[in-house]
């Protein structure tokens, strides 16, 4: 079988500056990945509700 490309590209400096952000700490930088991850899947959730919301109003002209 062959390779497949990753679909993000994270690089190890990517990796240093976070685990710089948290001080070294890994267990903190895993933390503020989830949440971060977390806020964002929150965020993309909401915007597909709003957007089916929208789809499905009935018009109020009478």
């Amino acid at each position: 079988m062959g390779q497949t490309e990753p679909i993000f590209d994270v690089s190890p400096g990517d990796i240093d500056r976070a685990l710089a952000a948290c001080d070294g700490d890994a267990r903190a930088t895993i933390r503020a990945l989830l949440i971060a991850n977390a806020m964002l899947e929150r965020a993309l959730t909401g915007e597909r509700v709003a957007a089916l919301q929208s789809r499905r109003r009935p018009s109020r002209r009478q």
